[in-house]
Order: C-alpha cells, then structure tokens, then sequence
C-alpha cells in the first residue's frame, strides 16, 4: 500500500495504548487515540474521519460502559468501510463472538502476540482498502439516482463489482441474472454510469409490464397515421437511449415476435418505427436481465437462441441474500439511516434479538424485501431502536412454509410458483401492492399472475383479484 493505514486505538488503559503503539510502530502506520467509547464516537463523528475514514479500529472494551454489540453498530453507521478488531479477556469471548457473525473482521484474545496482532492489522487494512474502491464506485450510482447503493462486504460480491467494473468500460451486451430484489437495474446503472456513455442516457423497461403490441410501440415509436389515434411522430424508448443504454429488465417476458425485431436492431444497429418503412440509425449499448433461468428457456424454445448468444456476451450473476447473510447487518444499517427518525437525538438502532431473527430468514425477496421490513419497523418505532415485536410475524412463519413442502409430494415448479405467490398474498393480508413489492413484481404483472391462477385447474375457489390497475402511468 502507498499510503499508510490509518488506525485508530480504543482503550482506556494509556499504558496498554502505548503497547499497542510500540508494537506497530514498525510498520507503516497513522496511529490515532481514544481513551474510551465515547471519546471514539466524538472522533467518528467529526467530519474530517468521515471523508478520511480510518482503515482498521482497534477496540478494548473492558470497564468500558459500552458493550461490544452497540460500539460495533456505531463503527458500522459512522465508518462503514473500517474493519474492526476487537480485544477479548477469555471470559468474555463468547460476548465478542457475536460481534463477528454481525461482521466485526477478527478478536484476538489477552494476552496479545504481537506478530498474530500485526497480521491481523494488515489483514484487516488490505480489506478495508478495498471496501472502500468499492464504496466509491457504488457511492456514485447512489448520489446520481437517490437509489439503494450495493452495499456488501461478501467476497462473492465484492468479485462481482471488480467485474462490472471491467465490463462497464467495454461497450458490449451484457446480461444480469439473479433473484427478483438483488439490485439488477442497481447494477445496471452502476455499468452505464461507470461506461464511456455515462453523460448520454440511460432508459429501463420492463418487458413484462406490456403486452405486445404496446412493447412494440414503448420500444420502437410510432409514425403518424401509424394507428387511429396516432397525430404526430413518436419517438421509442430504443431512440431515446441513442448514445446511452437501453436496459431491458425482465428479458425472459419479451415475445419471441418482439424477440426477432429486437435481435435485428442489435445486429442492424438500426429501426423502423411502427407504421414506417424508414429506417433509422441507432447507437445503443444493450443490458438485459432477467430472474429466470434463461438457458432452460432456450432449451424449451421460450426465449430465441440468437438473442440470448447476442445479449449474453457478458454475463454477471448477483447471488441473492440467503447466500451472503454477512451482508444483513450491513444493510440494516444503512436502512436504518435511510429511514429512521433520531429518537431523542439518538441514531435509531437495532436490537441483538431483532437482529438474530432478520439473520435466520431466508429472504425470498432478497434486499427489497429487507428494505421494505427495515421502512416499516422504523415508521412504527418508538424508542432508540428496532427490537424482535416491530418485525412481521411472517418472518417465524416461514420455516413452518417451506418444512410443509419438504414432507408432501414434490411439486411442478408451476404449482411451486402458484402456491407461493399465494402464500405471499395472505402474508401481506390481501395487501396486493404490498405483495408486488415483496415478489419483486409491479402490481400489473402481479394483477395477470393472481387471474391466471384463478383460472387454473389447481385453484380451489375464492376471489383473489382486485379490480385491474391502471396502466397510465406506465406509459407516459
């Protein structure tokens, strides 16, 4: 590393302060003091760490009126890219045990080796170095859209960003898979604004949020005349992006009519549209997503082969919540700041309990379905922080859900799918726009889903829909 690591020493014994900076002394080091909690928070908060953020915290608690969980909480909130280092007596382990399943780097026991803890310091500075590239790159998505930033600290993730990186420069067709709620038109943004196209523009559409023939004009424009009702010449979403990039979520609801003029733009480089025959040139970088498995719906003739070869040449996959529940801690955090009100002057927390039961859920709606239970529980809120009785009961139910599968008779992914949506409908109690939110669905798509399911063999009766949703807003 070129510059040197800042870190900053908690302790209230002076004596065992000087140690410690003795025992680093030898490596390249900006060594900062705070003899206690509270003087480490004053430090924290001062704006000249929040832009200069220290690398590594190096924490002893003892006689300390602070405990390991809260301090950890506020180095979270206040320096998110530090990494922390937590000093334990043998009895009080377990307590500093806790602090590292919510994501504290490393404890090391007393009495201290100094070779182990000097190990551990560059460890934990290498770390935090690059956590802090990836914050910068996720920050500038964030201040330019006011969307949620892919705050991560999972090596899985953090790989993914260092390629979207790379990919973002490239100008080629890129394809983002992943569950419904990981951030995959996050994602997208982040590779347009990091792209040579970042000052052009950048548009989303979801393709199953129309039927086909209102896709074919969203996309492609109309001339005048083209239909009754069409006056004047009407640009489409294609022509809107040129320069920029067009990102197409939800790829896999596209018709394969619509799938074939699409292929022949990204080929062309070229559009008519609707009611012309005209061409037009267009330069657009193309990102498409999806939360199906794209490759079996090639296979079962769903989705064109041709498409998926042009639009999967590069190819980035966000692992959803469940397998980086790391990240949760994380995350709370920051919704946390984003939606809590200061109770008396206090940053709203979250109790080890509360915190505990979000890391036992298994997320189906991944990181949209966090921020959705964060916002309530932060609404309802009375005191300093988030305990067990703010969550919503469906977070125990679940396990219930999921055990009943595992002991019946396996089922159709169809029927899987159907029950599910269902289920997640009497969860919201009926709560269609609610629902749509947890699914990761908009309340047209999920309105179509509910009254194919009310048509279905396997439905066993009941009124489920709400009346159809306007689709205005959608197209202007």
């Amino acid at each position: 590393m070129n510059d040197p690591l800042r870190i900053l020493v908690v302790n209230r014994d002076k004596v065992a302060v000087q140690n410690l900076e003795h025992i680093l002394a030898r490596d390249e080091c900006a060594f900062m003091k705070a003899f206690g909690s509270s003087e480490a928070i004053l430090l924290l908060n001062t704006p000249h760490y929040a832009t200069t953020p220290f690398d590594v915290i190096i924490v002893d608690l003892e006689r300390d009126a602070l405990n390991e969980n809260h301090f950890f909480q506020l180095c979270q909130r206040l320096q998110p890219t530090a990494e922390v280092i937590f000093f334990a007596d043998p009895l009080t382990v377990p307590n500093v045990v806790q602090t590292i399943r919510q994501g504290a780097f490393h404890y090391l026991v007393k009495p201290l080796r100094p070779a182990e803890l000097r190990h551990s310091v560059s460890l934990a500075g290498e770390q935090s170095r690059h956590k802090q590239r990836q914050r910068g790159l996720r920050q500038a998505v964030s201040h330019q859209h006011g969307s949620m930033p892919l705050l991560t600290r999972d090596p899985q993730m953090l790989r993914l960003l260092e390629q979207a990186k790379r990919a973002a420069a490239m100008d080629l067709p890129v394809l983002i898979t992943g569950s419904t709620g990981t951030g995959k038109e996050i994602l997208a943004r982040l590779l347009h604004d990091e792209s040579p196209r970042a000052q052009r523009p950048f548009v989303a559409v979801n393709c199953g949020a129309f039927h086909e023939e209102l896709l074919a004009n969203e996309l492609f424009g109309h001339g005048r005349e083209a239909y009754t009702g069409a006056v004047r010449d009407r640009k489409g979403l294609i022509e809107a992006a040129h320069g920029g990039t067009l990102f197409l979520d939800e790829i896999t609801e596209m018709p394969l009519n619509m799938q074939v003029k699409l292929l022949r733009v990204i080929q062309e480089k070229e559009l008519r549209r609707l009611g012309v025959t005209t061409t037009i040139s267009v330069d657009v970088r193309f990102i498409a997503a999806t939360n199906r498995p794209i490759r079996q719906e090639v296979e079962e003739g769903r989705f064109r082969q041709d498409l998926y070869y042009r639009l999967n040449v590069i190819d980035l996959h966000l692992p959803p919540l469940a397998q980086r529940q790391g990240d949760i801690p994380l995350l709370v955090n920051h919704f946390l700041d984003k939606y809590g009100n200061k109770h008396q002057g206090q940053p709203l927390g979250i109790s080890q309990a509360a915190l505990q039961r979000l890391q036992q859920h298994s997320f189906p709606g991944n990181v949209r379905e966090l921020e959705n239970i964060m916002q309530r529980a932060a609404a309802f809120a009375c005191h300093a922080e988030v305990t067990e009785e703010l969550l919503p009961d469906y977070l125990d139910k679940q396990k219930s859900y999921y055990f009943q599968y595992s002991n019946t008779r396996m089922l159709p992914l169809a029927e899987m799918e159907q029950q599910y949506i269902l289920w997640v409908c009497e969860q919201m109690n009926g709560n269609q726009t609610l629902a749509a939110k947890v699914l990761g669905l908009d309340r047209i798509s999920l309105w179509r889903r509910l009254k194919k399911i009310q048509s279905s063999p396997l439905f066993d009766g009941g009124d489920i829909l709400e009346a159809p949703p306007s689709m205005e807003p959608l197209i202007q």
